[in-house]
């Protein structure tokens, strides 16, 4: 299964990328993240894998990420005009998923955030739930690139929202 989910952020592009970058942030926007912590290597550099561990309703999941592309891997005086790459690919329990994301400069102080999403699914329910609501995880992709836009240009923290 493959989608493509994207949102324009009212914010230059370099403190946008510097914003998704921090480990520091990750709570605030990334609704249900329950704990991500490196393994092996830096958070944010190319190799490293981290344990992510989600919760979506009763439901618990856990998964390991590895940084597959970063793009500069400096994220201070990006060119102009140049596109930032941030590739990882995720593997859990029945599902293999690639996710790349590219920001670009939609104006000096707008990004424009595109994410390619791939997801493989193993075992009879993970197909099943691929199968059947493949709707659920786009939507969830938007859900999170909307959490980060509101968190980036207003501040707005996840875990203080109800519902």
């Amino acid at each position: 299964m493959k989608y493509t989910a994207s949102i324009e952020i009212a914010l230059p592009r370099e403190r946008v990328v510097q914003l998704l970058a921090d480990p520091a942030h990750l709570p605030k926007w990334l609704r249900g993240l329950v704990l991500h912590e490196p393994l092996s290597g830096v958070h944010g550099q190319v190799g490293t894998t981290s344990r992510v561990v989600m919760q979506m309703g009763q439901r618990k999941f856990e998964c390991t990420e590895t940084i597959t592309r970063r793009e500069p891997a400096d994220l201070h005086g990006i060119p102009k005009g140049s596109v930032v790459h941030f590739d990882r690919e995720i593997v859990g329990e029945g599902m293999w998923s690639a996710v790349r994301d590219q920001l670009t400069e939609a104006s000096p102080e707008t990004t424009l955030w595109v994410s390619e999403n791939e997801y493989r699914f193993s075992g009879l329910l993970m197909r099943l739930v691929g199968l059947l609501m493949p709707g659920t995880f786009r939507k969830q992709s938007q859900q999170h690139m909307q959490d980060f836009k509101a968190f980036a240009e207003q501040g707005k923290d996840v875990r203080e929202a109800k519902g």
